[in-house]
């Protein structure tokens, strides 16, 4: 079965299990284009699984995985790297920057990983800092900044690449509440104005009350769907590779 022409990403029946243990129990949803699906539900529901799946990190042991009409459960691995590189952002609750360089150098990774110049990947790198008011740590590197920075720079680094989807995974998960709320509603504005697709997973329900639409897992299933709601476009931090 084809997935709907209107759904960006469209899964069916995904099924997945960690140690013998259910992580996933027949999950099925699709997302539209420029879409915030919010993906609600308790540490072990299975969002990360869920969001690794969809986005072609994980093969799940049943089910498909859709991208634009494309399967991305028959990929090859080196498709599905690729499809990651060039199509799809990740942030993640911790940055994961590299330590060696600058803010705009890892805001850039992506685009110089895909072959971009690289006076047009900092420039577009820089131009992300910016519109997270984060242009002037540009060349600090991770080890001088504070942890909502180390977060604006991963959010730039997802952005910079102008993906088509963005898998944000508990992306203000070590923020403090004031730094949270700034910047999810930096990194939901600049999906919206950039019509850009996300899949946004939090156990908060604060963090997902900005997405269009909510869905609820629980132990590996959906248990909720909440109905569509129109809204406005709302320490050290580096690691080691």
């Amino acid at each position: 079965m084809a997935p709907p022409d209107n759904d960006v990403l469209w899964a069916r029946g995904l099924r997945h299990t960690y140690n013998g243990s259910p992580a996933l129990l027949g999950v099925s949803l699709g997302v539209r284009e420029g879409e915030i699906l919010g993906v609600l539900g308790p540490h072990g529901a299975g969002k990360t699984t869920l969001l690794r799946c969809l986005a072609g990190e994980l093969l799940p042991e049943q089910g498909e995985v859709w991208f634009n009409s494309a399967p991305v459960h028959t990929l090859r691995r080196a498709a599905r790297e690729r499809l990651r590189r060039e199509r799809f952002g990740w942030i993640g609750a911790s940055p994961q920057l590299l330590p060696e360089l600058t803010a705009r150098e890892n805001a850039a990774l992506p685009l110089l990983l895909r072959g971009t110049p690289h006076h047009k990947a900092k420039a577009a790198a820089q131009e992300w800092l910016d519109r997270l008011d984060i242009g002037g740590i540009a060349r600090k590197r991770p080890a001088q900044l504070l942890q909502a920075q180390c977060q604006r720079v991963a959010i730039a680094r997802a952005l910079a690449n102008r993906p088509d989807v963005v898998f944000a995974d508990e992306p203000t998960a070590p923020l403090h509440r004031a730094d949270r709320s700034q910047v999810l509603r930096m990194l939901t504005s600049a999906a919206r104005s950039h019509r850009i697709t996300m899949v946004l997973a939090s156990d908060d329900p604060e963090v997902v009350s900005l997405a269009d639409r909510v869905v609820t897992l629980a132990d590996g299933r959906p248990v909720s769907r909440m109905p569509h709601q129109d809204r406005e476009g709302a320490g050290s931090c580096s690691a080691s590779v």
